[in-house]
């Protein structure tokens, strides 16, 4: 963590602010930019939200997400907002080359950047930084620089604490990941008392979809469904024919991996999806298989031990068959 006495300091002040966070926002990206923006907004700021691209449909509940300024939607905007702020809080990446085009403009403004993150390897390009990977998620790190560095746990307030405990809930697989430790559920619990309705927050995230994604997942776990006793894996792969043939929209996707690691005896589970210009992969593992490592060494990623993401320009067919050279490798690791 960078002195992080200065930003408080600067934030005495009113000062026109930027938030901003990855592409195609989860729950924790989201839940923390707008969590940020109202307790910012109380503290006497003029503050932008700015997403790189759109997100789904089940987070355009939170608080003040009207106020949010989508990067594709309306460039010319949201480069004259990065190039006049003061601040901008960049949450839920670690790189300035995550958040696409937008992060040139970000990387090229006069504003003081501070990075509140919970992922592997910062690149460095913040002023401040609140930053640690024993973080569950990156709203648990908003809620602390909120409570305990600016001392501010009285302007917690419903809106606030709704957007928080989406981000932890999201991010931590609603309280179920080995990162929800007991100083977590305090968290929470604090959130709950501030105004929080965990039980209306989980049916809107989670029972919130269109009858054609419940459709889609039924197809995807009959027909696209691949599992690998032999390497204690499972693998999906679906093609941008299919994601158009079910409408899939942002978010539609989201969890389906996770399916496939509920499999008894499933160490690794493996997503892959055909997008426009590029496929996608995310995976998640189990214990101390290293998930970001596969992501890191062989499709420019990385993430979390147990969660992470990556890309390839090669065809959808290949970058499945890459993995007939990847499971036998990492064989020993899969059987321990």
């Amino acid at each position: 963590m960078l002195d992080l006495n200065p930003l408080v300091k600067l934030l005495a002040e009113p000062k026109h602010i930027v938030i901003t966070t990855h592409p195609k926002p989860d729950g924790d990206a989201m839940g923390s930019s707008l969590g940020l923006y109202n307790y910012l907004i109380l503290k006497g700021h003029h503050v932008n939200v700015i997403t790189p691209t759109d997100y789904p449909v089940f987070l355009q509940w939170l608080p003040n997400n009207s106020m949010v300024n989508i990067f594709t939607e309306k460039p010319e905007e949201s480069k004259k907002l990065v190039a006049e702020a003061d601040l901008i809080f960049c949450l839920d990446f670690n790189s300035l080359a995550r958040i696409d085009e937008l992060g040139e403009y970000v990387r090229k403004a006069q504003a003081k950047k501070v990075l509140i993150d919970h992922h592997l390897e910062p690149e460095g390009f913040e002023d401040f930084r609140l930053w640690t990977t024993s973080a569950c998620a990156t709203a648990q790190l908003v809620y602390d620089f909120i409570v305990n560095i600016m001392g501010d746990r009285e302007l917690l307030n419903a809106d606030i604490a709704s957007c928080l405990y989406t981000g932890i809930m999201t991010d931590t697989g609603s309280f179920r990941y080995r990162s929800t430790t007991s100083k977590v559920h305090h968290i929470v619990a604090d959130l709950i008392d501030c105004g929080a309705d965990n039980t209306k927050i989980h049916q809107l995230v989670y029972d919130n979809f269109a009858e054609n994604r419940l459709r889609f997942l039924g197809y995807v776990l009959l027909n696209k469904l691949e599992v690998l006793p032999e390497y204690n894996s499972a693998i999906i792969a679906i093609t941008k024919k299919e994601l158009e043939q079910f409408h899939i929209t942002t978010g539609d996707t989201e969890g389906i991996v996770n399916y496939a690691l509920s499999i008894q005896g499933v160490r690794l589970a493996i997503l892959i999806i055909e997008r426009q210009d590029i496929v996608k992969l995310s995976l998640r593992s189990t214990g101390n298989f290293p998930a970001n490592e596969i992501c890191k060494k062989y499709f420019g990623g990385g993430g979390h031990l147990n969660a992470s993401g990556g890309f390839s320009s090669e065809k959808i067919e290949t970058v499945r068959e890459k993995f007939n050279i990847i499971l036998p490798e990492y064989n020993d690791l899969l059987h321990k």
